[in-house]
């Protein structure tokens, strides 16, 4: 029994490459194009499409099976979606030319695959050789370092709507013959396209990548670039049992780091706001707030909201023009300073204290607990929000890698658990403590003050 009147399956199962596979072959492009075709044709709410894992016919790949009727199609490309959905799923005709019904063919490939796939695993593992799996995940640096380059040297808007390798080369100044590697390795990771000798963006990296776009996101990005620098030290943090860097640049990257944060806050906020809930907050402060993106989602849910703001000096320029740009410079307000040594205020209904907590030390996290409560009004809520452990610390696994990144960055900071969090707040006088869990990496712990 269906949901939907027709159900497509296309294969996107991943293999190494050179393998024959309906990935390797193009799937994700045909499952891109049927969505789009899908959405044309007025069908997207007649017809689910899933993704699924091998079907067993990699060297006729792509491969798409549709059900009820259960046709299958091989060597199926982006061209050929229309048709099928035109044909197939709107009118009922089946697409004879990509279909394949040859039952003992089919079982006989299918037979013959898996028996390969098995032998190949069994003798790899006879031969005590590294797994694929832990394998890629050793190497994982490559390709991560490869866009982060791309990024910090502005590749995708030298590509532009098409470049050579020289005339990206002359943009960005760099070697012609390294710009071209460079290049060829974005293609390889499908970042890039290459037609003759000319290279291209795709939707997405033209989208997010390219310096004129409504939705670029480099700027934010560039703070991943920043951290790769400290995590390259961290055999020495974890010898050492802190950071190690020397020296600072932070006074430049901090216009990056915060536009990387408000990126994060601002996919977050409409979520936080409903987990928290609007009733009786009429003055809230917001600890680190950086780019205000939260007391901005706040002051637009809450008419007549009242937001300040506590964050560093070099922070709260940034942050007013954030502001500003928001049309809330009357209801919002910033303060530089301290959180941890200046006085916070009074009679607050709410304080949000969102993804700092990681940078502090649990002693630091406590005092400010304590001092958190104590600025709260009657019935006031303190909320932080940040990358909360399970109990024996080894998951989510975001919130595991985390911890690192605070070790690599900080001189005590790292992630912390619910039990953590529960018990310093009930310590510092909150009661009612709760954990509120959001969809993405981050949760929220919720406590109130004690009658």
């Amino acid at each position: 029994m269906e949901p939907f009147p027709h159900h497509v399956f296309v294969c996107t199962q991943e293999k190494s490459e050179g393998v024959a596979s309906c990935l390797n072959s193009g799937s994700p492009r045909v499952l891109q194009a049927l969505e789009r075709e899908l959405n044309s044709q007025g069908l997207d709410q007649a017809v689910q499409v899933t993704a699924c894992g091998c079907l067993g016919l990699c060297e006729n790949g792509p491969v798409i099976i549709i059900y009820p009727e259960g046709i299958w199609y091989r060597r199926v490309k982006e061209e050929d979606v229309p048709e099928i959905v035109g044909s197939h799923l709107r009118d009922g005709k089946v697409v004879s030319r990509l279909e394949w019904n040859d039952l003992p063919a089919m079982k006989a490939e299918i037979t013959e695959s898996r028996n390969q796939y098995r032998g190949v695993v069994q003798a790899t593992d006879e031969a005590g050789i590294l797994p694929d799996d832990l394998n890629e995940m050793v190497r994982s640096f490559m390709p991560s370092r490869a866009v982060l380059t791309a990024l910090e040297l502005d590749v995708f808007t030298a590509v532009a709507s098409g470049a050579s390798a020289e005339q990206v080369a002359e943009k960005i100044q760099a070697d012609p013959r390294a710009t071209e590697m460079l290049l060829h390795a974005l293609v390889s990771l499908k970042l890039l396209d290459k037609k003759e000798e000319r290279f291209f963006n795709t939707s997405a990296t033209a989208r997010f990548f390219c310096e004129g776009s409504r939705d670029n996101a480099r700027s934010g990005l560039m703070h991943t670039a920043h951290l790769w620098r400290r995590w390259n030290s961290l055999t020495e943090c974890v010898r050492a049992g802190t950071s190690v860097e020397t020296g600072s640049h932070e006074d430049s990257r901090v216009g990056d780091f915060i536009a990387a944060m408000d990126r994060n806050a601002r996919e977050r906020a409409d979520a936080v706001v409903r987990a928290v809930g609007s009733n009786g907050i009429g003055r809230m402060l917001d600890l680190g707030g950086g780019s205000g993106a939260y007391s901005i989602a706040f002051a637009r849910a809450i008419p007549g909201l009242r937001s300040e703001i506590l964050d560093r000096s070099d922070v709260v320029s940034l942050t007013r023009e954030y502001i500003r740009k928001a049309g809330l410079a009357d209801r919002i307000a910033t303060r530089a300073g301290d959180m941890l040594r200046d006085p916070l205020g009074e009679n607050y209904d709410l304080i949000l204290a969102s993804q700092i907590c990681h940078m502090f030390s649990p002693e630091e996290s406590r005092g400010l607990f304590r001092r958190a409560c104590q600025a709260l009004g009657p019935k006031g809520k303190f909320v932080v929000q940040d990358f909360i452990l399970e109990p024996d610390k080894t998951a989510p696994r975001f919130a595991a890698l985390f911890s690192l990144n605070m070790l690599v960055g900080t001189r005590a900071g790292s992630s912390c658990s619910e039990p953590e969090y529960g018990s310093w707040l009930r310590d510092a006088g909150f009661s009612d403590v709760r954990r509120v869990r959001l969809p993405g990496p981050v949760g929220l712990m919720i406590a109130a003050v004690r009658a």
